[in-house]
């Protein structure tokens, strides 16, 4: 299950640093089900059904985290932990709260959840045409560092391979489309 996030769209009703102060971020709670569907469904050409999540949430290591703003679930996350790095596996914002900071916020508080003595990277996959998404992350520091051919059983869809980590020095050496037609 690849990440899916939505084509972002402007939010107008409070500006991006009111957002991101007033958004608390805590455990997704089963009560929460019907307000993440909901965002869900509107974010996603083919969304998660409840089972999905429900099997996804019931696994050992994996977390769900929410986004509430004046009562109302705004946003989820859920990642997986694993030994060395962190895996998103679905995320996004409602519709009517992009680019306000929610997203940044909770990319964020995944980030601060990584340290140099054990988990040092976040991983995950977006959809080669969700180019919000791709820049989101971008914009999070997150690199692209290789394309998973026909990665999605919905679709014949590639996924690009992402991953931010605390390494900086680290050089980056795209693996895409491009440097293998450069190598040829």
């Amino acid at each position: 299950m690849g990440l899916k996030r939505a084509k972002g769209q402007f939010g107008t009703e409070t500006s991006t640093d009111e957002a991101a102060l007033l958004t608390q971020i805590r455990w997704l709670i089963r009560r929460d089900m019907d307000e993440v569907l909901a965002i869900e469904r509107s974010s996603f050409e083919f969304p998660w059904t409840e089972e999905e999540f429900l099997c996804c949430l019931r696994q050992r290591n994996c977390i769900g985290t929410v986004a509430e703003l004046d009562h109302e679930i705004v946003g989820f996350m859920i990642y997986e932990l694993h030994q060395s790095m962190l895996r998103i596996l679905n995320f996004a914002v409602a519709p009517n709260r992009r680019r306000q900071g929610v997203g940044g916020q909770m990319v964020q508080r995944l980030v601060d959840k990584l340290s140099q003595q054990r988990r040092r990277e976040i991983v995950l996959e977006v959809r080669e045409t969700n180019l919000d998404a791709q820049l989101f992350f971008a914009d999070s520091n997150f690199r692209a560092l290789s394309v998973l051919r026909n990665h999605y059983d919905d679709t014949l869809e590639d996924a690009y391979y992402m991953r931010y980590s605390l390494r900086s020095n680290e050089a980056f050496a795209p693996n895409n489309r491009l440097a293998d037609y450069d190598a040829a």
